[in-house]
């Protein structure tokens, strides 16, 4: 484990809040002069019981105020000061943390975010959408809440004893200690339920997190759900991780419950225990009477805010919980380093060498061993083969999704690691199999790769992608809302906007996994005739298990369990006896066999 994530989650949201320091140090002046202001009623109470009781012969009487009246009424104006300004520094600290806690919560989002996007293809394929989405936005938002509440009442709180104590310790010594004598009790119970309860909300936000997951992949598969009538399973799924999340929940509730009720009984220790000695005292004559209904008020407003300290308490271990889950995402690196050529340097013609590359997903399993092969620039390179074979991996490969184990693939000759990825993959369009589309226009999804593009633009890549005369038949032709994800779209209209959206790209390395397998047979052919009017000046990379889509490409390439096991041009393989030539045959119909 890195040193980084065995740093205290407080001390490295500090170090994270550098730039927020003064207005920290702000909110926390407005939050103390809050609590001093607060604290003068009992006081003023005090003083007002001095001047009746001792018929003016008080402290005002010694500040030039001579008159009991003249007293009470400067009593009140001084009060009506004194709620003015708690009023005052109520709503400025108010503001200043709950802006604090907003654009805290709003930095650390986009920078979570902004982290996550620099990291690897492998990093999302191993962990689940929801779980992400649990951290930008439950760990975040629930860290803001302490900010916006939290943070103020600790700060108040420690004012509060502070203020209290040295008042207490100045006016009547002999008393302040028993006043004083449940904290060292409620500090060490907050302390032990602090090591019970961290766990416990560490296991509720890993539940919360499973609960956003299934919820993502459920919403994100209702329509197989619907068409499989397994509306009451996915019911019964979510629940089960609901319950998970509701037990992790009740086990912290159950020991977060327990806690102010034992605060309260040492806090009724500490209150009785200055009354009576204090009421001594004052019966005796050894305490001015104004000064012990000060201890008496002031004893109430030391302890009975501790009865909030488990709240607090509880906020702050929700929001720690929350912060190791941001920063276990903010620790995470990417394996896929940089290089440091820039694009500018290398004279991009298209071509591709994969030279004995070897790669696995999972140590000890192999998808691609050995491979070997030429992309030529400015031609039609075709990939077949069975599903698995390692097709698609090759593309990762190229996109550098992934690095070889062994072995390197080189543009132009040059070894991809050397290349900055942003630049090397704007060397590159993809279309594939999965269209994603964003909820949007059909030109704004179009144009998603050339933010800036002329509408010009946009229809001549649509009309080479035979788009354009679904997308003029769409109730607001180019300005038609797609949906999430394209679902108002065919599939084989999603797929031409991805061919557009490619194509608008201009980019030197087309690359066609499964392209045309959503479309029905005249589109495909209407593609094809597009896609060949512009490879005389692109490098073509085309996967497709329909054999017709590749037949004209200037080289096929069979892979057969992570190796290349053949390769040439459609009618060299079609004239050997292999796995093109099977495959090729079972496509067309011949040699059928159909058995019972």
């Amino acid at each position: 484990m890195s040193e980084a994530a065995l740093t205290p989650p407080l001390k490295r949201l500090w170090r994270y809040a550098d730039q927020y320091r003064r207005r920290i140090v702000l909110a926390t002046i407005w939050s103390f002069l809050n609590r001093v202001v607060d604290l003068a009623p009992p006081f003023l109470i005090g003083l007002a019981i001095d001047v009746v009781a001792n018929k003016g012969d008080s402290l005002l009487a010694g500040l030039g105020i001579e008159d009991p009246k003249d007293q009470i009424l400067a009593i009140a104006l001084i009060t009506l000061i004194v709620w003015a300004s708690e009023s005052l520094f109520e709503y400025l600290l108010g503001i200043e943390w709950r802006n604090l806690a907003q654009s805290m919560q709003h930095d650390l989002r986009v920078d979570t975010y902004e982290h996550m996007q620099g990291l690897d293809v492998g990093y999302f394929e191993d962990r689940t959408t929801g779980d992400l989405m649990a951290v930008l936005n439950d760990d975040v938002n629930q860290l803001e809440r302490f900010l916006d509440i939290g943070a103020n009442e600790v700060i108040q709180l420690v004012t509060t004893v502070v203020f209290i104590g040295t008042t207490f310790f100045i006016i009547a010594p002999s008393v302040a200690w028993l006043a004083f004598l449940p904290i060292p009790v409620i500090l060490w119970g907050s302390m032990q339920f602090q090591k019970r309860i961290e766990p416990r909300y560490a296991t509720v936000r890993d539940e919360a997190a499973a609960v956003n997951s299934q919820l993502s992949i459920s919403i994100g598969g209702i329509s197989t759900i619907k068409a499989f009538t397994a509306e009451g399973r996915e019911v019964e799924r979510i629940a089960i991780v609901s319950d998970r999340y509701r037990s992790a929940n009740s086990a912290a509730i159950k020991l977060s419950a327990v806690f102010v009720p034992l605060i309260r009984i040492a806090i009724l220790i500490g209150f009785t225990a200055t009354l009576v000695w204090g009421g001594y005292l004052a019966l005796d004559g050894q305490l001015n009477i104004g000064l012990y209904s000060v201890m008496v008020f002031l004893t109430q407003r030391l302890l009975w805010p501790l009865t909030r300290l488990g709240q607090t308490v509880d906020l702050y271990q929700r929001a720690m919980a929350s912060t190791r889950r941001i920063f276990g995402v903010l620790d995470s690196e990417p394996t896929i380093i940089d290089g440091d050529r820039p694009i500018s340097s290398v004279a991009v013609a298209g071509g591709i060498d994969f030279d004995a590359v070897t790669f696995s997903y999972d140590t000890g399993h192999p998808v691609l061993e050995d491979v070997s092969l030429t992309i030529a620039p400015a031609r039609t390179t075709a990939f077949v083969g069975s599903t698995g074979s390692g097709k698609t991996t090759i593309i990762k490969l190229l996109l550098r999704f992934y690095d070889p184990d062994s072995g390197s693939i080189r543009i132009d000759g040059t070894d991809l690691r050397s290349l900055e990825q942003a630049e090397l993959r704007s060397l590159m369009a993809l279309v594939s199999q999965d269209v994603f589309l964003f909820h949007g226009t059909v030109a704004e999804n179009i144009a998603y790769g050339v933010p800036h593009a002329p509408p010009e633009r946009i229809e001549a890549a649509a009309r080479t992608a035979e788009a354009h005369a679904f997308i003029t038949e769409l109730p607001n032709g180019y300005g038609t809302i797609v949906g999430e994800r394209g679902q108002k779209l065919s599939g084989g209209q999603r797929q031409r906007l991805s061919i557009a959206r490619a194509l608008l790209t201009e980019s030197p390395i087309l690359i066609l996994d499964e392209a045309t397998s959503a479309v029905d047979n005249e589109t495909e052919a209407a593609i094809q005739r597009s896609l060949a009017r512009i490879a005389h000046n692109r490098t073509m990379i085309v996967i497709a298990h329909r054999l017709s889509t590749i037949r004209y490409a200037d080289v096929i390439y069979v892979i057969d369990r992570g190796r290349v096991a053949q390769s040439g041009t459609h009618d060299d393989l079609i004239s050997q006896e292999g796995i093109y030539r099977s495959l090729w045959n079972v496509q067309t119909g011949e040699r059928l066999t159909i058995t019972d």
